[in-house]
């Protein structure tokens, strides 16, 4: 016979015994009874199947993803305890109910100490881990005036945080190693459908406390461990002033209450006004001449060393995405080195000159001002957003450049990138230089239409660009 079935038999019988013994006998349940209740087995039973699922595949990847399943094991267990004190216990005020889940606590805090510091290469194994144990707080629900959610919908709302990351390390995953995506996995069909059907089967109001159990008692406040005696009491007001107290009424009022009651003090509008003298006007006074120096001219006006939005940016962020901000004069704006797989994000800047001399997967200028920007090869697509007087140059190929927003943008196209496709939306002033035929030619200039025509031609609307011929803006005035 399989081992498993004997186990469930042998459980079986336990319970059958403990039901014997309570009709029988005390209705309190004690620990051997609370132990074997079917709610503490069905317990038992998800720590055996589901978490122990999840252990089996961090044994095969070690390592942080292994320390942190032993602690998800351990918050397990640690709620076991939990819900089988509370068959022997009363339910207690919020005090008693802090000291009372301060085990769990203890064991998601270690938890959530793993994830801080250095930034691990399996941060999202550690966060999906982390964030999943906040569903073990359904134990805390005490009423619709809790500040929580249904035991089942706490269960479920706290695995959609966890998922995040979850689906993170199934995408990173998929074709790289199958031990990971079984972790990944085996972790959501802990709470979902585990967890939560649990809860749905025996807890959906939350935990059932015991009417005639132990009564749980909040930690006491430590008395100060010195020998020094506890500071006096402060002594009275009067030791302070001679003054006798005053009555709130004699307050002095603030807000609209003080101009009220100047309003109704029966005094002139104009009382307590200073008189403004002939030599005290503005045309009367010598040392305001209307003339401003060159000195104050130079520190109201001087160079800012950054936008107000925030300090200057050059740097590599997260080993995947360039970002430079709030470049403001600088002309000598160097990326060397960079790869396929990185992204450049240039925001904010204005009157600079960036040079990207390497391949990188996107490109991206957002509100930027007489910005140029000179790449080689880009894999996806160069963004230009929001921008005003930008000249971009693109020295090697570029399937996509697309322009949103963007009043007056120059592109310089090389023979490797003219069959780029451009896609415009919103924008004014832009033209397109092509290199010529020969060595010694010059550029060509192109100029994208930015007026359209449309006409209703057969159940259709069919749209061609406005040409700034005689004949095309005699078609304009035709048709508009």
């Amino acid at each position: 016979m399989d081992e498993k079935l004997i186990q469930r038999l042998e459980s079986a019988v336990a319970r059958l015994e403990a039901l014997s013994c309570r009709q029988g006998g005390s209705p309190e349940i004690g620990g051997d009874a609370a132990s074997t209740d079917p709610s503490i087995v069905a317990y038992e039973d998800i720590i055996s199947q589901f978490v122990g699922r999840v252990s089996g595949a961090a044994e095969k990847i070690g390592g942080q993803v292994l320390d942190v399943t032993k602690i998800v094991e351990q918050a397990f267990s640690t709620q076991k305890e939990l819900l089988v004190k509370i068959k022997q216990s009363q339910k207690p005020d919020m005090a008693g109910l802090v000291e009372f889940l301060k085990p769990l606590n203890e064991v998601i805090v270690k938890a959530t100490k793993m994830t801080e510091g250095k930034r691990s290469d399996f941060f999202n194994h550690l966060k999906a881990a982390t964030d999943s144990l906040s569903a073990l707080a359904w134990i805390a629900y005490s009423g619709k005036d809790c500040g929580m959610s249904m035991p089942i919908a706490h269960v479920e709302e706290s695995w959609q945080m966890a998922e995040f990351y979850s689906n993170k390390i199934l995408v990173e995953y998929r074709n790289k190693d199958a031990n990971h995506v079984e972790w990944a996995k085996a972790l959501k069909e802990l709470y979902v459908p585990g967890l939560r059907d649990y809860v749905k089967s025996h807890y959906p109001l939350g935990p059932v406390w015991s009417a005639t159990g132990k009564t749980i008692v909040s930690a006491p406040t430590k008395a100060p461990t010195s020998g020094a005696p506890a500071p006096p009491p402060p002594p009275p007001a009067s030791l302070f002033s001679s003054e006798s107290p005053k009555p709130s009424s004699s307050a002095p009022k603030e807000g609209m209450a003080a101009v009220f009651q100047e309003i109704n003090s029966g005094k002139p509008v104009t009382y307590g006004l200073r008189k403004v003298t002939v030599d005290m006007k503005t045309k009367n006074r010598a040392d305001r001449t209307g003339v401003v120096s060159a000195g104050e001219k130079e520190s109201r006006v001087g160079s800012p060393s950054f936008s107000k939005a925030g300090p200057p940016k050059l740097e590599l962020q997260m080993g995947r995405k360039w970002v430079v901000e709030n470049q403001i004069g600088k002309k000598n704006l160097v990326i060397d080195d960079c790869d396929a797989k990185q992204s450049v994000y240039v925001f904010g800047c204005k009157d600079s000159v960036l040079q990207i001399q390497g391949k990188v997967n996107n490109i991206t200028i957002d509100k930027c001002s007489k910005m140029g920007v000179v790449f080689k090869d880009v894999v996806a697509a160069c963004e230009i957003v929001n921008c005003n007087g930008v000249e971009v140059q693109c020295q090697g190929s570029a399937p996509t450049i697309s322009v949103d927003n963007t009043g007056g943008c120059q592109l310089y196209l090389s023979k490797d990138s003219l069959e780029a496709s451009i896609t415009t939306a919103k924008s004014s002033e832009i033209n397109v230089l092509v290199p010529g035929t020969g060595p010694d030619d010059d550029w060509g200039e192109h100029g994208l239409p930015q007026q359209f025509v449309h006409v209703y031609k057969d159940g259709q609307f069919v749209t061609n660009p406005v040409s700034h011929s005689g004949g095309d803006l005699k078609l304009c005035r035709v048709y508009v």
